[in-house]
């Protein structure tokens, strides 16, 4: 009998804008690790992003599973990098004018 192969590459990139996205997609281990935190299934999970494989998806929730610390850190620097970045954009004068036109148009059409 052949032996069985003990090893399994995780299907996880680390991109150069410091995401970890699932290989060969845009999908971001963010997503799967927060769908499963939601009690999704790998199956629903696939279901919201359908690029992604299965086999993927379960391999990116077995690392997560391994390695929940670590994991965990990632998910609350990228959440701080995440809101710096939102302070930054809604900081600036022309997309609060911007935003303050969708506001007055959505008033004006009763949608307030």
């Amino acid at each position: 009998m052949d032996q069985l192969v003990l090893t399994y590459t995780v299907p996880l990139t680390y991109g150069e804008d410091a995401t970890i996205r699932i290989s060969g997609s845009r999908v971001t281990l963010d997503s799967i690790v927060h769908a499963f935190q939601q009690g999704a299934t790998a199956e629903q999970i696939q279901d919201s992003f359908p690029s992604v494989t299965l086999r993927d998806i379960y391999g990116a929730i077995a690392y997560y599973l391994e390695h929940q610390e670590q994991v965990e850190l990632y998910l609350r620097e990228q959440g701080q990098a995440a809101e710096e970045l939102r302070h930054l954009v809604e900081s600036r004068p022309d997309v609060s004018s911007f935003r303050a036109k969708i506001r007055t148009r959505r008033m004006q059409n009763g949608k307030a």
